[in-house]
């Protein structure tokens, strides 16, 4: 089938562990055709490096949103008032009650009144972007601030948008902008989204937003993968803003996930977080699908069938240094650790996470010296100090799988967590693990390690010793969870699911094309699998005609209304 990936960030995927992800399930699933449609921030990403893309992948099309929407059509008086409409109710969905943190209990359920109005007006937009070119420049922009502005005084607004003042109108209207620029792309046709099978986003919010599009006007299944919700992640990104402004933006994008989740086919978080997150915002549980991210376990093999590496000695933490990482307390528990084993040491592997995390590794040093100032003179000796700050690609760890088996305890100290990567690479070593109880960590660690409260050092200590003083029960732990990590976690685990999901989804889609004869009839029968093996024998290919309706490609003629074709036949294509 013909797969519309559809991402966020540079082309042809995206920065980070989201990048990796999306080129292993491409490569994983070359039975699949792709065409990928990328959301960039800035200027168009093209002729930027990078591995050379598989040959499934079709087309790569691109769009840099910071000027997706510059140099718009002028709309006429009926578009323009068509617009304002549009707008004002977007605008008043928005100043509507209910529309809070959804962590409320007064503000989980989404009425379906409330969701229908902000789909009316977002489709509208939709429509008139479509129909319209662009957006018409100052002009829509003067309205929306003017509907805003109307929203916000209206009755039963809540206190922040009532209080919102000019410079707070202007500021959420142009994030509003921003976030309706996938509005204005031609993306949407039988030329692009509007002719592929199934639309896959990466992410939700904008990343989302296109297959949300494609389908409204053609009626393209969509499926929607977060490894982290967006809009947890506008929650927390959001406190530098205006009362006023952060309360109009957190109502758009609840509303823009609630209907994601309502007209998807399948959501598939990667851990139970994310699900609870999306149930709360109206995602219902039975198209929910949990996936795991999948990880090259190849790569720790050797270390993860070689247990007897391990020094029984050294506590080892692994991953990107920044202050949600709580360095500190992993120091302070390792005096208390020195203070009872005093032959252990402790090994930080890692590298600074910009500037913040420069200045974080510095008080961390300043920290160590300060708990041990009998071997501080001699810091980086890695055999006389017993705490050691070291990076990968050094003599010693020229890998990450050598990171973890230079210690025979693994430990993750973080007071905030997603998915946690690093701990699904210690699992793999076959390395017994102390971890904080943030993000997926339990979820990951499924009783394969021991687990203790964020910012307890005490209790971190305590967990780490045990495991040091009980080399039989770190041998049993690092077994079971080298079995779990293989069970759940790989990229070969994450492909086969999403291939399943895939097939799930055009199984209960109706065909959206009609086969036509020489003659011009529909043949209902017209595409069998064995078709699409290479061979003269299976005959010139029946004439296709598509269109961008869900259900004919064909107008019909008076008093004819051809049969559809059976899911059977859609699963095929």
């Amino acid at each position: 089938m013909r797969i519309g990936l559809i991402t966020e960030g540079v082309c042809p995927y995206v920065n980070g562990d989201t990048r990796l992800w999306c080129d292993r399930l491409v490569r994983g699933l070359g039975q699949h055709q792709f065409d990928i449609y990328a959301l960039a921030g800035g200027e168009r990403p093209e002729g930027r490096g990078g591995s050379p893309l598989p040959p499934q992948v079709g087309r790569v099309r691109t769009a840099p949103l910071r000027t997706a929407g510059d140099g718009g059509a002028r709309y006429g008086r009926r578009a323009r008032r068509r617009f304002a409409e549009c707008y004002g109710e977007l605008a008043a969905v928005l100043c509507a009650a209910g529309t809070g943190d959804p962590s409320s209990a007064a503000d989980a359920e989404v009425s379906a009144v409330e969701a229908d109005r902000f789909a009316s007006a977002l489709y509208g937009l939709a429509e008139l972007a479509r129909d319209n070119g662009g957006p018409a420049g100052a002009l829509c922009f003067e309205t929306a601030v003017r509907a805003l502005e109307r929203a916000c005084r209206a009755p039963g607004a809540p206190r922040p948008a009532r209080e919102a003042r000019v410079p707070d109108l202007l500021a959420a209207a142009t994030h509003l902008e921003h976030a309706l620029r996938p509005l204005s792309l031609d993306w949407y046709g039988d030329d692009a989204l509007g002719s592929v099978d199934l639309c896959h986003a990466t992410s939700g919010g904008a990343a989302a937003l296109p297959g949300l599009l494609a389908r409204h006007f053609s009626g393209v299944p969509l499926l929607v993968t977060e490894y982290g919700v967006q809009l947890r992640a506008h929650y927390l990104a959001a406190t530098e803003a205006s009362p006023a402004v952060r309360a109009l933006l957190t109502a758009f994008r609840r509303r823009l996930a609630t209907e994601i989740y309502r007209r998807a086919a399948v959501v598939t978080p990667g851990n139970a977080q994310a699900r609870h997150w999306q149930q709360r915002c109206g995602a219902h549980r039975d198209k929910i699908r949990t996936v795991h991210p999948g990880m090259r376990a190849a790569h720790f093999t050797e270390v993860g069938e070689s247990p007897e590496r391990a020094d029984p000695g050294t506590l080892v933490w692994v991953g990107r240094v920044e202050p949600a990482k709580d360095l500190m307390s992993l120091l302070h528990a390792f005096a208390e650790v020195r203070r009872r084993e005093p032959r252990t040491r402790l090994r930080v592997v890692g590298t600074p996470s910009g500037p913040e995390g420069a200045a974080y590794l510095g008080h961390c040093r300043a920290l160590a010296a300060q708990l041990f100032p009998d071997e501080a003179a001699n810091r980086h000796a890695v055999g006389d100090n017993p705490v050691s700050f070291e990076e990968i690609g050094g003599p010693e760890l020229r890998s990450s799988a050598d990171a973890y088996a230079a210690g025979a305890v693994v430990v993750l100290s973080s007071v905030v967590e997603g998915f946690p990567a690093g701990l699904v690479e210690a699992m793999f070593c076959g390395r017994a693990t102390v971890s904080t109880d943030v993000g997926a960590v339990v979820e990951v660690i499924g009783g394969t390690g021991l687990v203790v409260p964020p910012r307890n050092p005490r209790a971190l200590a305590e967990a780490c010793v045990t495991l040091l003083r009980d080399p039989e029960r770190r041998q049993r732990l690092g077994a079971a969870a080298r079995a779990r990590a293989l069970e759940l976690f790989t990229v070969e685990q994450n492909t086969r699911a999403f291939h399943s999901i895939y097939l799930e989804i055009i199984s209960h889609t109706p065909a959206r094309r009609v086969l036509l004869d020489d003659t011009g009839e529909p043949l209902p029968f017209a595409l069998p699998a064995e078709a699409h093996l290479p061979g003269s024998w299976a005959g010139a290919p029946p004439r296709v005609v598509a269109r961008g309706g869900p259900r004919w490609a064909l107008d019909d003629a008076p008093g004819e209304h051809p049969a559809p074709m059976s899911a059977a036949e859609g699963a095929v294509r």
